[in-house]
């Protein structure tokens, strides 16, 4: 458990503690290889904080803010609290650390990896190679499957189960109990504008309301909101706003008929 803090030191996760910048509950089990970097990129400190019962699988990387609830399970390769680095979303980040909260009760499978400035509710999975980008918030009860893209600012809600491989793009919203399905795709720019400042419009992203259901490799345009228990068929385009309850399908989708509840 050894921390780089340039590359000339190395200090313990003893010392980390001694310091006040790692808090260890009682019963948490952390494999030897695991790093713990309480310094972003400018320097700045903050604490780790890891409650009762943890588990930290092998070479783990836990960020300075983050804050991790009892009884989570962090897998092997896992990294969490990652300073957003780099252009991104129209915008240069200089790796500024933040606060990064993981609930109770939460698995985190090996080599997912979640920025800084997500909030990660109570009893939540996620999946192998699961990618939370920066200012994502996910509520409890959720279950992300492998290889998922959950990109800037998207806010998940409760009870969601979003399938293997699907890609939520930034500031997207998905409703409570709202099931997304394996390899669906969104966007939110309609003119395909990057690196152009003078010229980018703003961002319209999808939004998903509550227990809507979109079957797999449907692809949701930007703009779209998918109303409440909406269903959406297998390899959809979603071009424009679906209603409530309505079932749609087809490219591009069109409605054929109403949820019965």
């Amino acid at each position: 458990m050894l921390h780089p803090t340039t590359t000339t030191e190395r200090i313990t996760a003893a010392q980390l503690v001694q310091a006040g910048l790692l808090e260890i509950g009682a019963g948490c089990r952390l494999h030897p290889t695991a790093v713990f970097l309480p310094a972003d990129l400018q320097g700045t400190l903050r604490p780790i904080v890891l409650a009762e019962q943890v588990t930290v699988g092998a070479y783990a990387v836990l960020h300075g803010g983050l804050r991790v609830g009892a009884h989570t399970h962090i897998g092997h390769r896992v990294i969490l609290g990652e300073p957003e680095y780099g252009y991104a979303v129209r915008e240069v980040h200089p790796g500024v650390g933040a606060t990064t909260t993981v609930g109770a009760g939460v698995v985190i499978r090996a080599g997912a990896i979640v920025y800084a400035d997500t909030t990660i509710g109570d009893d939540i999975t996620i999946g192998h190679h699961t990618l939370l980008r920066t200012g994502v918030s996910v509520g409890a009860g959720t279950q992300l499957a492998a290889n998922l893209t959950v990109e800037r600012g998207t806010r998940i809600g409760s009870g969601v189960r979003c399938s293997p491989g699907s890609h939520l793009t930034a500031d997207t919203i998905v409703g409570d109990r709202a099931f997304i399905g394996a390899g669906v795709r969104t966007i939110n720019d309609k003119q395909l504008i990057w690196r152009d400042p003078g010229n980018e419009l703003p961002l319209t992203p999808p939004i998903f309301r509550e227990g809507c259901k979109v079957g797999t490799g449907a692809v949701v345009l930007a703009g779209v909101t998918i109303g409440a228990g909406a269903l959406v068929g297998a390899g959809s385009v979603v071009t424009r706003d679906v209603a409530d309850d309505a079932i749609v399908y087809g490219v591009p989708a069109a409605v054929h008929g109403q949820v019965t509840r």
